[in-house]
């Protein structure tokens, strides 16, 4: 049995969670609260059904579905004839009370006096916490987003004051380009809402001083907590058993953020998340997968869903290859220890990529409610085909130079084994075996030390059928096939690829981009992804988390093929740091007649 408190999320277009208005928490909010360590009780369904009596009274019964009931009688009203039983066609009856032992519901007001939320980073002192937490939290400060009462706290095993954690955080804390008005004071006032405690990860004394500092700062008001697990997977359970045992709200939600990786196959994920769930009600875990959180992929559903031009092409009818493209222009940069024990499958393929192919191939859900679009993913993931290793290049970055610069190998890492088989990129070819996609390639590529850096998705659509124009384009159709790319990362843009006439006497075609740069349509600054989804988490919005049955489905798809991997010991096919990767990769997509849409000149 659980022991964090559970609690009720209101959907994001509440009133309370408006994010329009900045002052959204100001707003009364009714929820459902179970004590904490109380099983719950079942929910009644309560309806009114009308009898006359000879009394010329209407009495109402209030009928339970364990067969109990309870009566009143009602208001005496007129039996001349229905029209004076029923107005305008409705029975009319005063409020029925509900005896105080089956009312199910608490009336909580989460208004701006009355409740609190307290974000505990644990392991703050880590680069993690440094870089992205502390300053996405400010950000959301800055832009008005956190409630009038927050506390936040570090907890480490590292010994720390409040004023060296502040010190440490001023560090890394910036302000947005177009917000740069009391940039000081407003840094200032957040750095004074950050506090610092120490303890080991598996203390339970340690997380209860934490709970007594907390309540402190909470000074009575109905206590949420977040607690952010920026640690180590080995450590998440020892973490999460002592915040729920000793640091749980009584009276308010707890929910707990999740960092990946959630196991390194079915097997050990699985062993994660029953782990978790000894301590954690499904609802409370929020697995965090930051490029869900990307400003671009969230656009991908409402490009999708709201222009009516997309949606019909939207199939394989049209779409002749999905490529999904991720590339960093350097190594592992003194993280090969870690990044050893996963790879680049486990690392970004089985779970950023593989999230965007689902949001991507997703049929349209009946709702934007989190729980509508999820099963919609479930079932792209459960759809698709188990990944074979014929479908699959692997590759490791060696030494090169260039420009008179040596550029180390992976295996020049002193973390890194010299004989690590450890893949630095791969590419695959899934498929999804349904009526929408059954037959299109879904490519994706993903590595470091590559030639450039990037992150994209490139829709590639079907050769025009007897295209009049052909003997202008020339032998190589594939220079005239339609491209929709969406550019996630750098230089956020839309654009589409069209065929044009270049102006002049001649017949000559040109390959254009109809171009949506955000920089250049957009003057505000993108919010970082860290800052959306501790928003989400905050506001207990789920929309943009992995549910445990996603995380299921996706393992399903790659475990397979990593345990033949390493069973194998498959050698990687090395190239050259710098490169656009190994040759087999060409290979691959050549093999399903397409070709990777990167390679080409933009």
């Amino acid at each position: 049995m659980a022991t964090f408190s559970s609690s009720t999320h209101c959907p994001s277009s509440s009133p309370y969670f408006n994010r329009s208005n900045n002052n959204r928490f100001q707003q009364p909010l009714t929820t459902s609260v179970r004590p904490k360590q109380q099983p719950p009780r079942t929910t009644r369904n309560l309806s009114l059904q009308h009898s006359s009596s000879k009394s010329n009274g209407l009495v109402k019964a209030v009928h339970l579905q364990d067969g109990t009931s309870s009566k009143k009688a009602a208001s005496s009203v007129k039996s001349d004839g229905p029209a004076n039983i029923l107005k305008d066609g409705i029975l009319s009856v005063p409020p029925v009370t509900l005896p105080e032992e089956i009312t199910d519901v608490v009336n909580v007001d989460f208004n701006k006096e009355n409740s609190t939320v307290s974000i505990t980073v644990v392991g703050a002192s880590g680069d993690l916490a440094k870089k992205k937490i502390f300053p996405a939290l400010f950000a959301l400060y800055y832009e008005g987003f956190l409630p009038k009462h927050f506390t936040i706290f570090g907890y480490a095993r590292s010994k720390m004051t409040d004023a060296e954690l502040r010190t440490m955080v001023s560090k890394t804390l910036t302000c947005r380009i177009d917000q740069r008005e009391n940039c000081g004071e407003k840094m200032d006032q957040f750095l004074e809402r950050c506090f610092y405690h120490p303890g080991q990860y598996d203390s339970q004394e340690n997380f209860l001083e934490l709970d007594k500092k907390l309540k402190e700062h909470e000074g009575g008001r109905v206590a949420n907590r977040l607690f952010y697990l920026s640690i180590p997977p080995n450590i998440f359970i020892d973490a999460v058993k002592c915040a729920s045992t000793s640091a749980s709200t009584a009276n308010g939600w707890t929910r707990v953020i999740v960092e990946k990786p959630f196991g390194r196959d079915s097997e050990s994920s699985a062993a994660l998340t029953r782990s978790l769930k000894q301590y954690l009600e499904e609802d409370q875990i929020f697995r965090i997968d930051h490029y869900l959180g990307k400003e671009l992929v969230e656009n991908l559903s409402v490009l999708r869903f709201s222009n009516l031009i997309f949606e019909p092409l939207w199939s394989r009818q049209y779409i002749r290859s999905v490529q999904f493209i991720f590339a960093e222009d350097f190594g592992t940069e003194g993280r090969g220890g870690y990044f050893d024990n996963y790879g680049i499958i486990r690392d970004i393929m089985q779970n950023h990529l593989l999230q965007i192919l689902a949001l991507f191939a997703m049929e349209t859900p009946v709702s934007l409610d989190a729980e509508d679009i999820r099963n919609e993913k479930v079932k792209v993931l459960r759809s698709m085909r188990p990944l074979q290793l014929d479908d699959v290049v692997t590759g490791q970055y060696k030494s090169h130079t260039r420009g008179g610069v040596k550029y180390p190998a992976y295996t020049d890492d002193k973390t890194v084994p010299n004989d690590s088989l450890t893949p630095t990129f791969a590419a695959a070819a899934l498929f999804i075996d349904n009526a929408r996609w059954d037959g299109v390639p879904f490519l994706m590529k993903a590595g470091k030390a590559l030639h450039d850096r990037r992150a994209e998705i490139r829709v590639q659509f079907r050769h025009v059928p007897g295209n009049l124009y052909n003997k202008n384009i020339g032998t190589d159709l594939d220079l005239a096939t339609n491209e929709l790319v969406i550019r996630v990362q750098p230089d956020e843009a839309i654009y589409l690829k069209i065929n044009n006439k270049v102006p002049g006497l001649g017949m000559r075609l040109d390959r254009s981009n109809l171009n949506l740069l955000y920089s250049t349509r957009y003057s505000k600054e993108i919010p970082d992804a860290y800052e959306r989804l501790l928003l989400d988490a905050i506001e207990g919005e789920r929309r943009l988390f992995i549910r445990s049955d996603e995380l299921d489905a996706a393992w399903s798809l790659f475990t397979p093929v990593l345990k033949e991997l390493e069973e194998k010991k498959i050698v990687p096919e090395y190239y050259p740091y710098g490169s656009r990767g190994p040759v087999g990769a060409h290979y691959l997509a050549a093999r399903y007649k397409v070709r990777w849409g990167d390679v080409g000149s933009e």
